[in-house]
């Protein structure tokens, strides 16, 4: 009759994402990667993260990274953020890689909300995290009708609602996430990323992955792929923008800057991306 300790094994401990899941999240990117913004279905594994909160990202990172990458995990901008800080040691304890904060030396970025401010390279892949990757969900909430007007390119119902948002607002409010179109074909939507990233998605040299775990989606962008966001002939497409507002602590006034309250009520603004405004402040670009 076999003991305890021979059932149990080795009693070392297990990892968290195994070779068959990875092999299968593999399989999945390099379907993703051949037809650009089609959202590719994998069986998403429970991790030891809440589905919505990066379960998708953590899942395409731990099947990319290996031991000799140097990973970079970012929350809006933010190395120091308590849910960037958790992956980036879950991640570094499972696979043992090094772990950094300087966009330039990362091989592979997983980021939730944003894009670095400084331009990656063809050798770097960015891994975004997705909450919810169906852009037409706004719009319809049929899932049969949803991989329809994706089967036929029928984005018409996304036309008339962002033209209804002009009629009512006079301009296009979308922000986060706002809808493109990937190499002429597929609509997606980019993430919560805001307007202000989602020109660095139009024929960057870097792959870009998506993944979202709790729809068991992953969608892609390969490098040098023409990104488009959905716009009028007569109303252009504009980024974020606060007019006289500069980063208080570098002085930028190029980069993606977010509100910050001071005691006395008055607002000050700072970079999103802080590896960036920490290098600027230093003068090392």
């Amino acid at each position: 009759m076999s003991t305890i300790r021979e059932l149990a094994g080795d009693g070392g401990p297990r990892g968290i994402f195994d070779e068959l899941s990875k092999r299968e999240v593999r399989r999945a990117a390099l379907t993703a990667v051949a037809v650009p913004g089609y959202q590719v279905p994998f069986g998403s594994r429970e991790m030891p993260v809440a589905r919505g909160w990066g379960s998708g990202g953590l899942q395409v990172t731990l099947a990319l990274v290996g031991p000799e990458d140097r990973l970079k995990v970012i929350d809006q901008g933010e190395d120091g953020g308590v849910n960037a800080a958790n992956l980036r040691r879950l991640v570094v304890g499972h696979v043992g890689c090094e772990q950094e904060t300087d966009t330039r030396q990362a091989s592979l970025i997983q980021s939730r909300h944003r894009i670095p401010e400084t331009p990656l390279r063809a050798d770097q892949t960015l891994v975004l995290q997705v909450p919810v990757p169906e852009p037409l969900r706004a719009v319809e909430r049929d899932v049969r009708e949803q991989r329809r007007m994706h089967a036929e390119a029928d984005y018409s119902r996304m036309w008339v609602g962002l033209y209804e948002d002009v009629v009512r607002n006079g301009v296009v409010t979308k922000t986060a996430g706002y809808p493109c179109v990937v190499n002429g074909r597929y609509l997606i939507s980019p993430t919560p990323i805001p307007r202000f990233d989602v020109p660095k998605l139009n024929m960057a040299e870097h792959l870009t992955l998506f993944g979202a775990g709790r729809e068991k989606r992953i969608y892609a962008v390969p490098p040098h792929t023409v990104v488009e966001p959905l716009v009028f002939e007569d109303i252009p497409f504009e980024v974020e923008h606060t007019p006289g507002a500069a980063c208080r602590h570098c002085g930028s006034a190029e980069s993606y800057l977010v509100e910050v309250p001071a005691t006395d009520g008055s607002v000050t603004w700072v970079c999103s991306d802080t590896d960036f405004c920490t290098r600027n402040r230093e003068k090392d670009q």
